[in-house]
């Protein structure tokens, strides 16, 4: 089969050689008749040099997405290779029952995402040309992992960019309701099938671990709590009491029953709230915690959307910086990707500022490392955060 060719207008070369991994629509001078959506294709310089081969998509902005910077054979050994290789690094770091497995680009696998939760694994999959090889991807994880079962969690709103259809369901062995894993110090269970992404937040898992210094003896407040892996790990850790809260009701009782599991279900009481709305609250009746965790949602999609993403966390973490007794700590995060770590800092100066709180500086955190940044791309570092001692 003939491999299309993407010539790139002059200049754009320049993302690629610094390490970049897309080409998107606009940077094209043009594309030959060979380049078919989903297929594989070289892209070249204005000049004509050679610069990389991926997967091709006219109906995506992301116009091709770079497997490798050689003329590669792209074949099931390629994709065998890679995500063995992908596995080998993670057991490297330390990881074994809980991990990403897979993360995309950093991986060299562009579009395709595996996570494991102990004997089962979840994969989602955002590009046309990585669709194509589900079912082989499938077969290597088999042969790789031995699972009991695996998810695909291609329910993304994000595929229909891509053309792909949304999807989620079971495609090799069985899958309970529940699926056990160890995650840090805990021992917990998410519903992979119905849960938010992949069925937990595994790029926090590290994360978890990093709060216990400030657990001892603390009445803690975990906003947006989702399944409980900080409320969980605080209460393990020695924590007074854990209030663990939610916009969604549906995931509360995972909490308690993660609790449960690690035999902290005493010490911690889960509540359905608008975080927004309880911190306002709270904060005007002069509640106190000793730690909160602040770990919301992406408010910043896009980069139209940073104005008011940055006016949204700076409100916040302002009502949270008040609710803190002298010497509390704040753990905050931002998986915002354009919400970039000096811009969060920053906001955080401003609200320790507005809140006429003195802030002090304990800790800077990222994603686990299981999720490997692309040094060349800013905005794969998408989670960021700072633990903060507020005096």
């Amino acid at each position: 089969m003939s491999i299309g060719e993407v010539r790139l207008r002059r200049g754009e070369e320049r993302g690629l050689i610094a390490g970049g991994r897309w080409v998107y629509d606009n940077q094209a001078a043009w594309v030959d008749e060979d380049c078919a959506d989903g297929g594989v294709v070289d892209v070249t310089g204005a000049d004509g040099a050679f610069l990389g081969r991926g997967f091709f998509n006219s109906r995506s902005k992301i116009l091709v997405r770079l497997l490798g910077r050689e003329r590669l054979e792209v074949d099931v050994a390629l994709l065998r290779q890679r995500i063995a290789a992908a596995w080998r690094l993670r057991r490297e770091l330390g990881f074994s029952n809980a991990c990403r497995v897979v993360y995309g680009d950093a991986d060299g696998l562009p579009g395709l995402t595996v996570d494991k939760f102990g004997d089962y694994l979840s994969f989602q999959i955002t590009c046309l040309g990585m669709a194509a090889y589900q079912e082989t991807i499938v077969v290597i994880l088999v042969e790789l992992f031995a699972p009991k079962g695996i998810v695909e969690r291609n329910d993304l709103a994000i595929r229909e960019l891509e053309g792909l259809p949304q999807r989620a369901g079971v495609v090799y062995g069985t899958l309970p309701d529940r699926v056990e894993f160890w995650e840090h110090d805990a021992r917990m269970a998410a519903d992979l099938l119905h849960g938010q992404k992949t069925g937990h937040f595994l790029d926090q898992q590290e994360n978890r671990g990093r709060i216990k210094p400030y657990c001892p003896g603390r009445n803690v407040l975990d906003l947006c709590c989702h399944t409980g892996g900080f409320a969980v790990h605080a209460a393990i850790y020695g924590a007074k009491s854990v209030k663990a809260v939610d916009i969604s009701g549906e995931v509360l009782p995972l909490v308690m029953e993660n609790a449960r599991r690690n035999g902290v279900a005493e010490r911690i009481g889960v509540q359905e709230d608008n975080v927004f709305d309880l911190v306002r609250r709270e904060s005007g009746e002069g509640k106190r915690y000793g730690l909160i965790v602040c770990d919301p949602p992406a408010f910043a999609k896009n980069r139209k959307a940073l104005d008011g993403a940055y006016r949204g966390y700076k409100e916040l973490n302002l009502r949270c910086m008040k609710l803190l007794e002298p010497g509390g700590v704040l753990a905050t995060f931002s998986c915002s990707q354009y919400m970039t770590a000096p811009l969060f800092l920053k906001m955080l100066r401003e609200a320790a500022a507005d809140a006429g709180r003195e802030a002090m500086l304990l800790e800077s955190l990222t994603q686990s490392r299981d999720h490997p940044a692309i040094l060349s791309s800013e905005t794969s570092s998408y989670l960021k955060g700072y633990i903060l001692r507020l005096l």
